[in-house]
């Protein structure tokens, strides 16, 4: 089991997760609550070490947010490794997210480019002076009452780029509470026939942020690769209830 701040989380079996697999990479489709690498604590489980038990020589070619769902690259060589981590710098790896976001916002390739300072301990912020540059563009998917689904594409890979250059837009992503982003309940949107008993709490429709690693490409050599991640149960539902009760 893996303890959560909001739940207890039981992995799947690491050869679950995988979406893709040849000699050179694992494609893996990440579930949230789970680190990509080591952390300074240790002894949690995380991607890296899951990786080198399915294959020793395994490396995590990038991370994503503990609580971000999605597409994730693991070479199995240091050849392999070598390459996607150039081009990742290089920025040669097209990156997609999905977000659900508070309120409704057409976004049509909105570039939002705001550099990001960060202050170490996961704490980032917008400074125009120190920060270094920073790009997204952001289109918006589909429409509810209260919220919306967005595309997003970071052009630049900042520490919390999405996360916080959707807040300049006043489009906190749902359950982000480190930048106001508020979570969704179901007697929120669900305005008649939700009861809940007395010694009962209510609990979010979705225990995390809602930002879900969708889609990357990119090209090693001559050969072009181009993956895609299911959503995972949690983003799902929360797109089902949203259609069915705040549309």
């Amino acid at each position: 089991m893996i303890s959560s701040d909001k739940r207890l989380f039981k992995f799947p079996k690491f050869e679950d997760l995988i979406i893709h697999e040849d000699s050179n990479m694992l494609v893996i489709n990440k579930p949230p609550y789970v680190a990509s690498l080591d952390t300074r604590g240790g002894g949690e489980v995380n991607i890296l070490r899951l990786a080198k038990q399915y294959h020793r020589d395994a490396q995590v070619c990038h991370r994503l947010d503990k609580d971000t769902s999605g597409i994730l690259l693991i070479a199995k060589n240091a050849e392999t490794y070598r390459a996607i981590s150039m081009a990742f710098e290089h920025r040669e790896v097209d990156k997609v997210y999905h977000a659900i976001i508070d309120g409704t916002h057409v976004f049509e390739n909105l570039l939002v480019d705001l550099p990001i300072l960060n202050q170490g301990n996961k704490n980032v912020v917008i400074d125009r002076y120190r920060g270094k540059p920073s790009e997204t563009v952001f289109n918006s998917l589909r429409y509810f009452k209260h919220y919306t689904l967005v595309e997003c594409k970071p052009i630049t890979g900042r520490m919390h780029q999405i996360r916080i250059h959707l807040a300049t837009q006043r489009a906190a992503i749902v359950g982000d509470d480190l930048y106001k982003g508020k979570p969704v309940y179901l007697s929120q949107i669900k305005k008649r026939g939700y009861t809940l008993s007395k010694d009962q709490e209510e609990l979010p429709i979705m225990k995390r942020f809602a930002l879900h690693a969708k889609r990357v490409k990119f090209t090693i050599g001559d050969q072009d690769f181009e993956f895609e991640a299911e959503y995972p149960k949690d983003f799902a539902t929360l797109l089902k209830q949203l259609d069915k009760y705040d549309s």
